[in-house]
């Protein structure tokens, strides 16, 4: 009978596995008992005569409440006062979805402005034309 190649599961930097296993297998990884942040899944494989194969995949964890920020960029250069608005809101869980706080306020696109003055002035340039051209006949 053939032997089938055994499978070592690591996070990050631990020296002992998650997981030992044997190939092929289904695994399904639970990162809440991970802390937020970038983390790397390790996959070593062991063949029956002794060769190693290594994966190593980068991953990021964002278990906890979103933070999303208005206001300031990553690495932007800024002077004087600055208005920030701040909102973090969780998931809930994976039955129930939280809609109270889910969704972040953003102020109106400066392009929507000019859009709008773009159409009232058209609007009213096509309004005078078209006056003017009823009062001829």
């Amino acid at each position: 009978m053939e032997e089938n190649s055994k499978i070592f599961i690591f996070i990050d930097d631990e020296l002992k596995p998650i997981a030992e296993l044997t190939s092929p297998v289904n695994f399904e990884l639970d990162t809440t008992k991970l802390v937020d942040g970038k983390h790397l899944l390790k996959i070593v494989s062991k063949d029956p005569t002794g060769k190693e194969g290594l994966r190593q995949i980068p991953f990021e964890v964002r278990n906890g409440p979103a933070i999303a920020i208005e206001g300031i960029e990553e690495n932007a250069v800024v002077d004087g006062v600055i208005p920030i608005m701040i909102n973090a809101y969780g998931k809930g869980n994976q039955k129930n979805f939280l809609i109270v706080g889910s969704e972040t306020p953003q102020s109106i696109p400066f392009w929507i402005f000019v859009l709008f003055i773009v159409f009232i002035a058209w609007a009213s340039y096509y309004h005078f034309t078209s006056s003017a051209i009823n009062l001829f006949k």
